[in-house]
This record gives structure tokens, sequence and C-alpha cells, in this order.
């Protein structure tokens, strides 16, 4: 029986899961990797820590499902979203820390854009209001701030990628560039029209020569021999696009709310981008069932799992995660139930 090999990179942790014909769990392994904190309100990621833990972790689900590189039917990937690497073409190496999705070191840069009338274009092309969560403006930063960076962007030696563009060219040896819609959506360099933008890319001081090729979420972009035998590496997803397929949101309509490092509300709108400006939505590429273009609204809280990390590595007033769920229970709650989705409903009618 062939089997999936699930590969979940996080913002926090790195985990695989090996799944069986019929979707049960055979095996899972995760691996927690450092998060670093040059100047408050920056965050950055060894990128070679996220590409090492991925790897370790795949190898030992796939040891302890017992199985061999011939049992992997194929390998799909979900990944933290917007989270910006750079690297050397030639050697792999990446020419700075990782920049995480939480990070703000870019939101000055915002400030402006949003001063110069930038935002309603902006929001047009992309769906994005502008923050500094997204990454076009993280890797604007890299290609001014890393010295050389640009001008070896422009001779075509450097390469860019979200966490799954970077795990695929691991995979792959260097040989496959890609990514997927679902990620491309959350560069706010990508339009809704299925493309890189001009006009963006202008903006932004990107050249295409950096950018990975936009595949569908569902093909076989390589294979890997990293296991012991060749297997092929068949989808993509951003992780809160992934997690809205795998609730089975295949209709307008449907949405979930999913807790981890944060927390995010996705609704299927099907074929149709809607508008989420009067409420702070966001409209984006979701993955769907058919493989025909699908778009959801999307509502984020950045903050939800992470502040359980920080009181116990931050503040230390916890010694495990599972200490704040007596704490939480011990404290009043006015619930507040169904007030966001009321605000998704109403503006999917718009």
């Amino acid at each position: 029986m062939k089997h999936i090999l699930a590969l979940d990179q996080g913002t926090t942790s790195s985990r695989a899961i090996v799944f069986d014909h019929s979707g049960s769990v055979v095996a899972s392994a995760q691996k927690e990797f450092r998060q670093i904190f040059p100047k408050p309100g920056w965050v950055e990621h060894d990128a070679n820590e996220i590409w090492t833990t991925q790897l370790h972790t795949a190898q030992e689900a796939i040891a302890k499902a017992g199985l061999t590189a011939p049992d992997i039917a194929a390998i799909g990937i979900t990944n933290q979203r917007e989270t910006t690497v750079v690297w050397d073409r030639d050697s792999g190496a990446p020419i700075h820390n990782a920049i995480v999705w939480q990070d703000r070191r870019t939101a000055a840069r915002c400030d402006q854009l949003k001063a110069r009338g930038l935002a309603p274009m902006i929001k047009r092309k992309t769906g994005l209001v502008v923050d500094a969560y997204f990454s076009g403006t993280k890797l604007e930063w890299l290609l001014k701030n890393v010295p050389g960076a640009h001008a070896r962007a422009k001779a075509g030696k450097l390469a860019f990628g979200t966490i799954d563009t970077w795990l695929v060219w691991h995979l792959t040896g260097g040989r496959v560039h890609v990514t997927d819609p679902s990620n491309a959506s959350r560069t706010m360099l990508f339009n809704l029209k299925g493309d890189w933008d001009d006009e963006l890319l202008k903006l932004f001081g990107v050249p295409r020569s950096v950018l990975p090729e936009v595949r569908s979420s569902s093909e076989v972009y390589g294979k890997t021999t990293l296991f012991g035998g060749s297997v092929p590496i068949a989808g993509i997803a951003g992780d809160q696009q992934a997690a809205l397929f795998g609730q089975a949101c295949w209709e307008p309509g449907q949405a979930k709310c999913t807790y981890g490092t944060g927390a995010f509300l996705l609704m299927n709108t099907g074929a149709t981008v809607r508008s989420g400006a009067a409420t702070g939505l966001l409209s984006t590429v979701a993955c769907d069932a058919n493989g025909a273009p699908a778009y959801a609204l999307e509502g984020s809280v950045f903050i939800a799992g992470a502040a359980i990390q920080w009181l116990r590595d931050g503040l230390g007033l916890v010694a495990h995660a599972s200490e704040t769920e007596e704490i939480a229970r011990s404290l009043p709650f006015q619930s507040r139930r169904g007030e966001a989705a009321i605000v998704m409903k109403e503006t999917a009618k718009r």
C-alpha cells in the first residue's frame, strides 16, 4: 500500500506525518527550532535550521512507520506563509536569516506607501492591505540592506522564496525553484489575475530573475532522492489555505478557524474574489477540490499559540504549555460566540 508523506513546516516547529491510503496517520515526528529576536519587533529564523529539522522529522516519521522510499507515493508540503528567504543559487547559502511573517521591521516602509496613496492600488491588485506581515517589503529590505544583494539579484545569482520554495529547492538538490498560488498571493507582489505583477515588482525593486515559477497547488514539481529512492513532490499549499482544504471547506460560504502560532479564520468564496475592505478582511487565493481557481476571505490574529510559548520560554510563568488550560479555566469568561462568523457572512453578501 502506498503512503503520503506530509511536511508541515510551521513557525515554531517542523513536523512530518505519514498517512496511509485511507487517510489515517501511520507515524509522525516533530521538532522545534529557535526563534531569533535581533531587535524589538524583529523575528528571524535560521533557514538552514528549518531545512535540517524538516529533513530530520521526515526521516524519523518514515522510520517510525517502517517504510522505505518505494512505499511513499508522494510528498506534500504545507508551510508558514510570508516568511522570506533569499539565497545564493550556486551555493544554496542564505544571504541572511529568514525574516518571519511576524516581523515588523518594515512597518515604517508600509506607512510610507500608505502616505503616498498606494494602498488602494495594492489592495486592488493583490487583495491585501499594506502591512509588514507580507513578503514584499521583507524582500525589499533584504535586497537593500544585505551588501551587494540587489546587484547579485539583478545578475540572476540569488533566489527568493517563501518556506515552501526553500524546502523544494533542497529536496530537489537545487534543481527546482517553484511556489504555488496560495503562497505567491501572500507576497504583495502577485496579483489576483495569477501572475507576478510588473508594477509591484518595480515599486519594491524586485528583479523578476529572483522569483520562483508559480505552479498549481497540486502537481508533480520534481522528485527527491533523499529518502533512499525517487519520490515525487506533488503538492504545495500555505498553511491556512491547506487547513481550509483539509477541513473540507470546498464550497463557497464554508469557513474554518485554526489555532497555531496565530489564529486564522478563512472562508471559501469560490471562483469569486470578494472584497473584505469594509471589515479589514483580506482577499486571498485558496485551494480548490477541483483544481480550478478559488479564493477566500481571511481574518488574522497574529498571536495565539505564540503567547503560550512566550509565557513558557520568555517569562517562565509555566513549565509546560498544558498548564495554561487550567489557568484559563479558572478565570471568568464572557462568550462572544458567533460574532466572527456573522462578520464573515455579512461580508460575503457584499
